[in-house]
């Protein structure tokens, strides 16, 4: 490992000596991770649960709800800020704000590439939103794990974790899939 990857200070490869707001800015790019992947996985299962697709405008529809999602949160966490502090964020803690929004739409690359292709009609639009949503839990799954592994859990406390984690996401998903 070369050290330019050693000293990396991302959601991945944060160092066990990471501060705790180090901790707590991963913990919150990956929070909205979730809320993205949920919200991306639930409008591909909504429109997937539907008969005829149209794949152009299941990719609109993805995009721009992911992005007014984002939005939402980013308005979100403004306006607890200004509640908490009495005041606007700081040119820092604002930008840690809109990193936290726009890292999370890094969950949709593969789902909207899946997406694209059916577009293109290199794949079927079924296929491209089944990929897609696969994609989606298996990113859940990631970030699951990434979360876990943080803990300093011994192993089978680990796999309880992620057991735990994984059945909320079933039933996450089930709920999603039950009002369509």
């Amino acid at each position: 490992m070369s050290d330019d990857r050693a000293d990396r200070r991302d959601d991945v490869h944060l160092p066990a000596d990471a501060t705790e707001e180090e901790r707590r800015e991963a913990g919150d790019r990956l929070r909205e991770r979730i809320y993205v992947t949920f919200t991306a996985l639930a409008i591909l299962m909504a429109l997937n649960a539907h008969g005829e697709l149209d794949s152009p405008t299941v990719l609109w529809t993805l995009v721009v709800s992911v992005v007014g999602v984002l939005l939402a949160g980013l308005a979100s966490d403004i306006v607890s800020h200004m509640i908490v502090h009495s005041g606007l964020p700081s040119a820092k803690e604002f930008r840690h704000m809109v990193a936290v929004s726009s890292r999370a739409l890094g969950v949709l690359v593969v789902p909207v590439i899946a997406v694209a292709l059916a577009v293109f009609d290199v794949i079927e639009d079924r296929t491209g939103i089944t990929i897609a949503i696969v994609a989606l839990i298996v990113a859940l799954l990631v970030i699951a794990r990434i979360a876990v592994s943080r803990t300093g859990l011994s192993g089978w406390r680990q796999l309880a974790a992620m057991t735990v984690l994984a059945a909320l996401g079933v039933l996450v998903v089930f709920l999603e899939a039950l009002v369509h």
